[in-house]
């Protein structure tokens, strides 16, 4: 497949061009190269990279973790090194999990609570009237 401009890119991972520009202005996509005429030219492997970032970000990664991880991913690197960076962020949605867990036995909780001490509480909350 010949390279792609940056609209057909976009096209065809549905990202923005714009999109495109900020992951490559930040480094997380590296800058294609540019041919003849001066367009940039995108390969088929961008076409993977993004789909990457997309699959990740919708697995909780921010962009800094996903450009450190695609930085590891362009060295040499062996299958079980990417299957330890899984299992860390495994344990860090595994902690997530229990965190929004403990926020939601403590909402649930709240609308156990007597509406006598909910009005308290938000009394607490209300300015003095002047005397």
């Amino acid at each position: 497949m010949e390279g792609m401009t940056r609209g057909e890119l976009a096209k065809r991972t549905g990202l923005s061009t714009a999109a495109i520009r900020y992951y490559e202005d930040s480094g997380i996509l590296p800058v294609p190269a540019r041919i003849a005429n001066g367009y940039r030219s995108y390969t088929a492997d961008y076409l993977v990279k993004i789909k990457f970032i997309k699959d990740a970000q919708s697995l909780g990664y921010s962009l800094k973790e996903i450009q450190e991880v695609l930085q590891m991913l362009g060295q040499d690197m062996e299958p079980e090194t990417l299957r330890e960076l899984v299992r860390g962020k495994i344990t860090e949605i595994d902690e997530r999990v229990k965190i929004l867990r403990s926020i939601q036995n403590l909402l649930a909780g709240l609308l156990q609570t007597p509406d006598e001490e909910v009005h308290d509480y938000l009394e607490s909350f209300r300015p003095l009237e002047p005397n």
